[in-house]
């Protein structure tokens, strides 16, 4: 069940009905470092397979970020963003919070997530650097999409 509520003038929500995503690809294609490129139906397939949550603000949308999830053990956060005239008003705090207060996500085991700058928003809401990264191991079978 998609849960909505409101923030100051922003709609922050879980409901893809009302997100756009359009506009979402328009964002990560063009301005994210680690998706710039990206063709729509790629995006849109990520999109479609992921529980996403969104942050709106007179129906435009503002943010956005992706858990990528088989609903049950794991987690692995993806493409959040806010756009840069709406940050430092709290919104992807309340993004996260959104989307972590949800009773499934609560029940994971282990989210993870892969960041180059934002160490310090993460660690905020309880992520920590990798407990055994010695452990961690990537294959990157086609990697034109994605940033070292």
């Amino acid at each position: 069940m998609a849960q909505t509520i409101i923030y100051k003038n922003y709609e922050i929500t879980t409901d893809k009905a009302v997100m756009n995503p359009i506009e979402v690809h328009q964002w990560l294609s063009e301005v994210s470092y680690w998706a710039k490129g990206i063709p729509y139906d790629l995006f849109k397939t990520a999109y479609d397979n992921s529980f996403c949550v969104g942050a709106l603000h007179d129906g435009r949308q503002i943010g956005f970020g992706r858990l990528i999830t088989d609903y049950a053990t794991f987690g692995y956060l993806a493409d959040v963003y806010v756009l840069e005239e709406y940050r430092g008003e709290g919104i992807s705090k309340v993004m996260m919070q959104v989307l972590f207060e949800t009773d499934w996500v609560q029940k994971l085991r282990r989210i993870k997530l892969m960041t180059q700058d934002a160490h310090g928003l993460y660690e905020k809401i309880g992520f920590k650097p990798y407990q055994y990264p010695e452990r961690a191991m990537e294959l990157n079978p086609q990697a034109k999409y994605t940033a070292d």
